[in-house]
């Protein structure tokens, strides 16, 4: 049994970002009064989506663009203007810049853990210091927000609560899995499900929701019973492993979370608008997921932390090629699709990262670790729309 499993209350648990470091982070944000954060009193979200860009993004490419700085430090792309007054993003962020009416947008995110991607990440998903660079994911950790929402405000009836994808990040290329994604001292059976295949593969699904052959819903409900029935007779406290059982039929008779896994069902016109790679996809099943009753749904944005944001050389040549148009598609098709079918009230999308990325460019072309100051996106979920909190100095290195 994992050590300290039972050993935090739910009052406890729901307000560990607040207390955990110094600085501003998503839990703390979200501990946070309506007055400070940007929160109405009347939000009514019952379900998050986490877009995680795993690597740390750059701040002032994309949110916080610097143009009077000089040449080192505000970078070879130019603001544009967005459909809230006053507010510029990084030309790159065409479609962002449509739905900025829509969100929330902090400037002045923060916190005092070094710049190790594992410490930060950790740090930026549970608002806690963990006191270590690396290690990977342990039973004593800080449970994710996902694990904390299965635990304490499951969904109503057979539902996946809690889903991870599309990889489990490793804290470097080969490394073990990052911290900040799991169960932790809730214990695994409160770990994501994590979907770790590609949903714009052509034959992307998941085998393990579908029935066999010869095995129907009547047969599944008495296979339940008996193993149910058998556990009770053993003496021994199976302790995950029936919440893992009990999970498994949950989902194998849920047609709902059987049928969000059928993402072939959505239009090409749309899943076209999302993107046709894995991230978009992944982000459009997101969609799908919190349809069928998740209660957050996470995009951990890179295999491991140094492949896809960690930009330390070649900054804006990644950024202009290939991350920058496929997050925009991604995210703000995501904000419009919620909008349109009346999700978006009660489904907070929040964007971040570990960290921010360094003012000055270094002599890679590149910007490097920088967790002094950074940006947060939220749309939804009862959120300010068209609302700018914080802002930065004259080169986005400290709030100002």
């Amino acid at each position: 049994m994992p050590l300290f499993k039972n050993n935090l209350n739910r009052r406890q648990l729901l307000t560990v970002g607040a207390a955990g470091i110094a600085g501003l982070t998503l839990p703390r944000i979200l501990s946070a009064s309506s007055s400070r954060a940007g929160v109405t009193s009347a939000t009514k979200a019952d379900s998050c989506i986490v877009i995680f860009l795993n690597g740390g993004s750059s701040h002032l490419d994309m949110w916080d663009m610097k143009p009077d700085a000089p040449a080192e430090i505000r970078g070879e792309f130019k603001p544009i203007a967005s459909s809230v007054p006053g507010l510029m993003l990084g030309e790159h962020l065409p479609g962002l810049a449509k739905v900025m009416h829509h969100a929330t947008l902090v400037r002045s995110m923060h916190h005092t853990v070094n710049n190790s991607h594992a410490a930060a990440v950790y740090t930026s998903l549970t608002g806690h210091d963990r006191g270590e660079n690396g290690g990977g994911a342990k039973p004593t950790d800080i449970p994710a927000m996902g694990s904390v929402l299965a635990r304490y405000r499951p969904p109503l009836g057979a539902s996946v609560p809690f889903v991870s994808m599309p990889y489990v990040t490793k804290e470097g290329a080969g490394g073990p899995p990052q911290p900040g994604f799991f169960g932790g001292i809730l214990g695994r059976s409160f770990d994501p499900m994590f979907v770790l295949r590609n949903p714009n593969d052509s034959d992307f699904g998941l085998p393990e929701l579908t029935y066999s052959p010869d095995v129907d819903g009547s047969r599944m409900g008495k296979r339940r019973s008996l193993i149910s029935a058998l556990g009770k007779s053993n003496s021994n406290n199976l302790g995950d492993l029936d919440a893992y059982q009990a999970k498994a039929f949950d989902l194998l008779s849920s047609e709902r979370t059987r049928t969000a896994f059928k993402i072939e069902q959505e239009s090409d016109k749309l899943r076209e608008a999302y993107g046709r790679n894995i991230y978009g996809q992944s982000v459009l099943l997101s969609r799908r997921l919190i349809e069928a009753g998740t209660r957050l749904a996470c995009i951990s944005w890179a295999p491991d932390a140094n492949a896809t944001w960690d930009t330390h050389g070649n900054n804006f040549k990644k950024l202009k090629g290939e991350l920058l148009p496929q997050f925009d598609m991604a995210v703000s098709s995501l904000i419009t699709d919620l909008k349109s079918r009346g999700m978006l009230e009660r489904t907070m999308v929040a964007v971040l990262g570990d960290f921010g990325r360094t003012p000055k460019i270094n002599a890679n072309a590149g910007r490097d670790h920088w967790n002094f100051c950074y940006s947060l996106m939220i749309a939804g979920g009862g959120f300010k729309k068209g609302f700018v909190y914080g802002a930065s100095d004259k080169i986005g290195a400290n709030p100002s």
